[in-house]
């Protein structure tokens, strides 16, 4: 550093996703499209490469009115929004527990300002071994540590038991524990939890709490959505009200993803409460945090929800048109699954979502090797990630046995 100040932090020179988004780009310039596969980038791409966006939507934008979008939002989320983030988050279900809302700039800033509220500074926040990349940069940007357990055994189940034995070494130096669980369509790998992997993680953290301790359930449903089913990958949403008091759930929700508006940055943090006293403390703290990084979240994403969900033809509209690019979406993850079981790879299990990873050795040299073949990956601590997001069902064939043929 010249004159900033480290503070503990590990800073890269460059984003290693956008460098390798920078040099496909570069590759396509010189050598053509035809050249190149991008799979790289976490957004719907369609199979010329182009940008998906739910022309519903767009048309509800349209009749956006200036104070919709030039009006500062409350500091929490306007009124409308946070009914309409229920319904949108919670589908057919209506939670018995007492529960709150908190816009945010997209999931993003609902993973921050849970961190930020129900772990110290110097804490130990706890995820999966695969897992989202800015996990570790929010959780360090505000002084803790990202501690992870291994999430999947040899037979490819999710491993309880290591996530047990982690939260348990966890909690014997430090009184609360936040975890980080991104499910259904996990990114990177695309694992949803299942009914019974559900049953499994409450039995543990309950006992986890028996002592006093206190845990935070993070559950990142960014893309819930574009899992399958809406109503089957919501099964799981009744579930989190058989907690015991000491773990308080906090339910991840982006409108960005949903509506296809990624940049429009608009999500939610709702908590699942225990009594009134505890929702009411989430919004304090949570809207405390809100002014004290990005004041207020974008309005006009606020009001594009709310106008949507509160419109029973414009939301038919818009579910109808994004079932397609849901379909679409788990053919291309299928695909790409069945194309490396062809190929003689082993993938990590995979059900749905933007992205597919592949275990190996040494993940920057298969990255490298990739590259060579104008095919790019994004290497991970474990392995390399696939985005099947942006690139057709051919491409994912292709992608799959130029891995195996690199693996092997």
């Amino acid at each position: 550093m010249i004159k900033a100040h480290e503070n503990g932090r590990k800073i890269p020179k460059e984003d290693k996703i956008f460098a390798l988004n920078g040099r496909a780009k570069a590759m396509i310039a010189a050598k053509g499209k035809d050249k190149v596969i991008n799979a790289t980038i976490g957004a719907l791409l369609d199979d010329e490469g182009q940008l998906l966006v739910l022309s519903s939507v767009v048309d509800a934008i349209k009749q956006l009115k200036p104070v919709d979008f030039a009006e500062y939002a409350p500091i929490g989320g306007t009124a409308d929004f946070k009914k309409a983030v229920r319904k949108a988050a919670f589908g057919d279900w209506q939670p018995k527990s007492p529960t709150e809302v908190c816009a945010t700039p997209g999931g993003t800033g609902a993973i921050r300002n849970t961190i930020a509220n129900y772990s110290d500074i110097g804490d130990k926040v706890l995820t999966t071994d695969w897992f989202w990349g800015p996990y570790k940069t929010v959780a360090g940007e505000i002084g803790r540590d990202l501690e992870t357990y291994r999430m999947f055994d040899e037979d490819g189940k999710y491993d309880m038991d290591s996530m047990k034995s982690k939260i348990a070494e966890i909690l014997k130096e430090q009184d609360s524990l936040v975890i980080l669980i991104n499910t259904p369509a996990h990114n990177p790998t695309g694992y949803s939890l299942s009914d019974s992997d559900w049953d499994s993680l409450i039995k543990i953290l309950n006992e986890a709490c028996r002592g006093g301790r206190q845990i935070t359930l993070f559950v990142d449903a960014a893309y819930v959505d574009f899992a399958g089913d809406e109503k089957k990958y919501r099964s799981f949403l009744p579930k989190l009200e058989d907690f015991n008091e000491n773990v308080l759930p906090i339910i991840g929700y982006s409108a960005s993803k949903t509506l296809t508006m990624y940049g429009m940055r608009c999500g939610a943090m709702i908590c699942l409460a225990h009594s009134k006293e505890e929702a009411e403390e989430f919004k304090q703290v949570t809207e405390f945090s809100s002014r004290g990084t990005w004041s207020n979240s974008v309005h006009a994403g606020q009001t594009l929800l709310a106008n949507i969900y509160s419109d029973p033809e414009m939301l038919a509209e818009v579910a109808e048109e994004r079932e397609g690019f849901r379909d679409m979406l788990i053919r291309r993850g299928r695909t790409f699954s069945e194309a490396l079981k062809d190929g003689g790879i082993t993938g990590v299990p995979f059900d749905a979502g933007f992205f597919a990873c592949i275990e190996c050795d040494d993940p920057d040299a298969v990255s490298a090797a990739m590259e060579k073949q104008g095919i790019f990956v994004v290497p991970l601590a474990k392995g390399v990630r696939i985005s099947v997001a942006s690139i057709s069902e051919e491409k994912c064939k292709t992608v799959a046995k130029a891995l195996a043929g690199v693996l092997k």
